[in-house]
Formats: C-alpha cells, structure tokens, sequence
C-alpha cells in the first residue's frame, strides 16, 4: 500500500524547487553579455542581485540565509571586494534598526507594552469601536520604538485582541462577527498606517532611507519622515476604524465587558513598577531626542545606542536579553547584506545606466502629476506578488523613484511617498507582512472577505495619502 505523502516530506521539496529557481535565474543572469555602458562586473552584480530579491520573494530559506548567500557570492567571485561587500554590516542607519529591535524588547520585558495597550482600552473600550480606536492608540504610541511590525502587532497586540475578543463571546466561525473580525482587522490595518508614520515604525523605513541617500543623495531625518507623514497617517487613523466598522458590522456594539477584563488585567499586573517607570523615561528621552536631532545635531543612531545603554545600566534589559533578541541580529544580516549590495549597484554605475536610460526613453513625458499617480499605485498593487516589505522596497523603491524622477516628480515627494507606500501596499492580502498570517490565521474573518475589504480599505487609504497628503505635502515644501 503506497505511504500517504506528510508535509514534513513535501516542504524540503518545496524548498529546493524555490532555491534551484533562484540559482537558475542568477546564473542566466551573469551568463548574459553586459549591455554598452556596464561593465561585466556590474552585470554580474546585477545578477546576484537579482537573484537575491527572487530569493526573497520566494523564500527557500529564511532572508537573512538568503541575503547572506548573496553577499558571499560577491566576495567569493571577486564581484566587489571583501571591504566593500561587508560595508552595509558597518552602516549607522542599519543599526539604528538593530538597537530599535533591543529598545522594543524592554517594551515587551517591562510589560509597558501591554499595560499601555490595556490602559487605553480601559477608559475608551465601553464600545466595539471604541475598542477599535484604544487598540489604534495603543499602537500608535509604542509603534516609535518597536521597527518590528510583526513584533508590535504579533508578540504584544494580537494577545490582547484575541483576548478582548473571546471575552465578548466572540470565537472563530459562527460568533466571529460579533466583535472579532472587526478587532482583529482593524488592528492589523491599523499597524500599517502607523509603521508607515514612523521612521523606526518597520524596519524596511529605514532600508528606504539608505536607499535614498546612496541612490539619489536625497537624506531623511527621523523627524522629516514624521512631519511629512503625519497628516495623512492621522487622517487615516481617524477615518479607518469607522470605515472597517461598517464594512465588517460587528453585532455587539457595547463592549463593557472588555473595559472591566483590561481593569482586570491591569490589575493582575499591578502598580506601576520601577522597570516600566524606566523603561517609559528612557523612551521619552529618546523620543525627543529623535525629534529634536536637527538642531542639536545627535544623529539617529547613536541616540538610539545611548538608549540601550541607558537600558543596559538601569537594569531594564541584561546582556543575556542582547544577545536573545534574535530579530535584531537577523535584521543586521539581511539589512546590513542588502544596503552592501545596493551600494555595491551604485559604485559600478548601474543606478546611473538605469537613470541615462529611463532618462532617454521618458523624456517625452510632460505632465508628472498624472504620471506619478499611476506609478504609485503600480508600486502599490504589484504588492499582490510579493510577501515581504523588504523585498518590495528592495525590489522596486529605486526603479519607481527613477522613473518618477525622470518624468519631472520633484525629488522630496517621489522619494518620500514612495516610502511611505510600501508601508501601506500590505493591506489587500493575508501574507503581504508578517502580521497578516498571524492575524488571518486566527480564523475570524476567510480568504474573501480579507481581499475585499482589504482593496477597500487599500483604495480609501491611497485615496487619503494621494489628496489630503498631496496638500500637506505642498504646504510643507515637498513639491
């Protein structure tokens, strides 16, 4: 009798086919003759490069394993040198993003992530949507220092909505509408308006701002990146748990329940102790510090390194916590592994033989505000293929800010709507970002319902940005 296949068995498969893909295309690649204007070395890159980003779509190991291989490959094949491949391992806003991944710890070791998340919904949770607009502050305030999206919205929100929602006598199938489908995708759209808000909100945002400086030489301070944001990020915030609201009608509109279980989960945790006492002074001195870097002239890193020496000396975090906190260090591999390479495209002249040629084949484009929309929600809706933040922006950011550039969009707003969009492009399906499985897996709401309302909210959001946010942009100087 013939064995039924398991799918421990089928998924090295899997594995293999995905990671014969990836050769294969990276070897096609580097075989193919160097167009005029690049030299074989650059092609060469090109290929490995390439290869890397299909090996980040498609995933036969995880994305640090991927970036790494990469990056080995350059060195080994003499495509750059040793020093020039390990640069990106040594650049500053690489880990601005490592020790942000080490601040959201103390946030999750202290518990001040939950006793902030509870303490808003204890005073505006009496209603579904109020919940919805609780769990939204909740978010928003801790979404500064946590670049991990999956992280703020996964390891610390998702409990407490999964929580709130069985406490309201909602579970996954015939009771999911009575409160849960509204809270858990509510939560989860509400995670990208506010990583796309803050630099540190997702650790792509800080891979966008590398990308802009070593491609255009355009920078972007903490503080630009909020103040430009921060219009249409509160707009959406405001507009989108109405709007799920009544796409989802939740049958319980009163939620008393959930008010007294977060009284009672507050009061599980206690008083207000000394760690979060710490941990929340050195996240405001951290946040003002960020804030105000433009005039005091701190830069964003080592703001961020002070922060967790604070942390180290005041007992928050222990070195044992450090060297724990594995995404912090798989962030430094694959971020550090792919600035290396980007800037790698730049030394050998892609970047300005990509420029020459959308510059020569564009040229007769006149009208850029049309123009740029379209390109936007092309960056936008190719996110369906594609199911990292990373691997978009890595992928496409410097391509799209090209052509935008190269049909007139002033330099600011290309680069700066760009990133904020590639925050926002993981709306529409359930494996975009990393919370999407998370939250879709709970069960609450199918496939179809996910892509529907998530278009929806999708086209309202691009729609709030595209306007509202064309107007603050003009006021602020952007174009």
């Amino acid at each position: 009798m013939q064995q039924k296949t398991t799918a421990n068995e089928i998924a090295p498969r899997i594995s293999t086919s995905r990671g014969l893909l990836v050769l294969g295309i990276g070897l096609t690649l580097w075989f193919l003759p160097a167009p005029n204007g690049l030299s074989p070395e650059a092609m060469h890159l090109v290929a490995i490069f390439v290869a890397t980003i299909v090996g980040l779509i498609v995933q036969p190991l995880p994305q640090g394993a991927v970036v790494l291989m990469g990056v080995t490959a350059t060195a080994l094949t003499g495509t750059l040198p040793v020093r020039e491949a390990l640069t990106g391992f040594a650049d500053p806003t690489v880990w601005l993003i490592v020790i942000a991944f080490l601040f959201a710890r103390g946030f999750i070791k202290t518990g001040l992530g939950r006793r902030i998340a509870y303490l808003a919904v204890s005073r505006i949770g009496k209603s579904t949507l109020g919940l919805g607009y609780a769990l939204t502050l909740a978010d928003l305030a801790i979404a500064p220092a946590t670049p991990s999206n999956t992280a703020r919205a996964g390891g610390i929100l998702f409990p407490i909505v999964r929580s709130l929602a069985s406490c309201l006598g909602s579970e996954p199938g015939p009771t999911a509408r009575r409160a849960g489908a509204f809270l858990i995708f509510n939560q989860f759209q509400i995670n990208l308006v506010t990583s796309a808000l803050f630099l540190t909100g997702v650790a792509p945002n800080a891979m966008i701002v590398r990308l802009a400086q070593d491609s255009f030489e355009y920078s972007i301070s903490w503080l630009g990146w909020f103040w430009a944001a921060l219009l249409p990020a509160g707009i959406s915030l405001l507009i989108l748990p109405p709007l799920i609201f009544w796409q989802l009608r939740p049958e319980l509109k009163e939620t008393h329940e959930a008010a007294s279980l977060a009284r009672t989960e507050l009061g599980r945790m206690g008083a207000f102790g000394g760690m979060e006492k710490k941990m929340s002074l050195i996240f405001l001195i951290t946040l003002s510090l960020w804030a105000t870097s433009q005039w005091s002239g701190f830069s964003a890193t080592a703001v961020a390194f002070l922060a967790v020496s604070f942390l180290l000396v005041t007992g928050v975090l222990s070195w044992r916590d450090i060297l724990s906190e594995s995404g912090a260090w798989d962030a430094l591999v694959w971020f550090g592994g792919l600035v290396s390479l980007a800037a790698g495209l730049g030394k050998l002249g892609v970047i300005q033989y990509l420029a020459d040629f959308l510059g020569l084949h564009l040229g007769e484009i006149h009208s850029w505000i049309p123009g740029f929309i379209l390109l936007i929600l092309a960056y936008v809706y190719l996110h369906y293929f594609v199911a990292s933040m990373t691997a978009h922006a890595t992928a496409f950011y410097v391509p799209f800010g090209l052509v935008a550039i190269g049909i007139g969009t002033p330099v600011p707003l290309a680069l700066m709507v760009l990133g904020f969009m590639n925050s926002l492009n993981a709306a529409m399906t359930h494996y975009g970002t990393g919370p999407a499985p998370i939250y879709f897996g709970a069960g609450y709401i199918d496939q179809a319902t996910w892509w529907k309302t998530g278009l929806l909210i999708s086209l309202v959001t691009v729609t709030i940005w595209l306007s509202v946010g064309a107007l603050w942009w003009k006021i602020i100087g952007l174009w």
